[in-house]
Order: structure tokens, then C-alpha cells, then sequence
């Protein structure tokens, strides 16, 4: 069975392999598929779509409109693995939250996203 973890790093290496422009910024980012259950209701019929999957790219403030230019390009690639969406995050705000429970609930998680925000370009 194919991991969240190997999807994020197929998508990572077809970037990095056919698109180095982008993978430039990308490589900056934390990308992780991420997990989640949407539920449909059309006239009374309930369908749950299992598993929906999409690729999550944390990335620092400064590059999330450079990697919003190119969202399109992510799409496709991240369709051609079989995820449904790109979702680009602010990992700044994340680890600024006061209100956020990530550096207790996940604290491997945190100190990716604090890796990510203190880079230097």
C-alpha cells in the first residue's frame, strides 16, 4: 500500500525532475498529503468520499504567492498521482498561533514547520 509519505516524496521528485524552477521554491516547503473525509448531500442521498487525499505545501510567508503563481502546475502534477487538491499554508502564522496545539499534539510536525519559517532563502 502506498504511504501518505510516499506520495509527498513522488510528488517532491516529479517536481524536482521536470519542473526545476518551481522545485526551487518548493524545496523550501514542508509538503505532506493530508488525509480527509468530505461528505456530499444531494437531494436527500448522502455519499461519503473515503479518503479524500490532497498534497498540504507549508511554506514560509514570503514564497506562498510565488507558489500560488504556479498552483496550477501543482495540480497537475498532484492529479497525476491520484490527490484531489494543492492547499498552500502559512507555516509563519502556524507556528505563531497562540492558540495553536501543534508543538504539543505534534511535536516532530512543529519543529518542521519552525525548520521551514527560519530558512534563509
Amino acid at each position: 500500500m502506498i504511504t501518505e509519505e510516499d506520495l509527498a516524496q513522488q510528488f517532491t521528485v516529479i517536481i524536482k525532475h521536470t519542473h526545476p524552477r518551481v522545485w526551487e521554491l518548493l524545496r523550501h516547503c514542508y509538503v505532506k498529503v493530508i488525509n480527509s473525509k468530505s461528505y456530499l448531500t444531494t437531494a436527500s442521498i448522502k455519499t461519503c468520499i473515503r479518503h479524500t487525499r490532497y498534497i498540504g505545501i507549508y511554506c514560509p510567508k514570503r514564497l506562498i504567492n510565488a507558489l500560488e503563481v504556479e498552483k496550477n502546475l501543482l495540480r497537475e502534477v498532484a492529479e497525476y498521482i491520484g490527490l484531489v487538491e494543492v492547499v498552500c499554508l502559512n507555516a509563519n502564522n502556524l507556528v505563531r498561533d497562540p492558540l495553536s496545539n501543534i508543538k504539543e499534539a505534534y511535536p516532530q510536525f512543529w519543529l518542521d514547520l519552525l525548520w521551514v519559517v527560519t530558512q534563509e532563502q
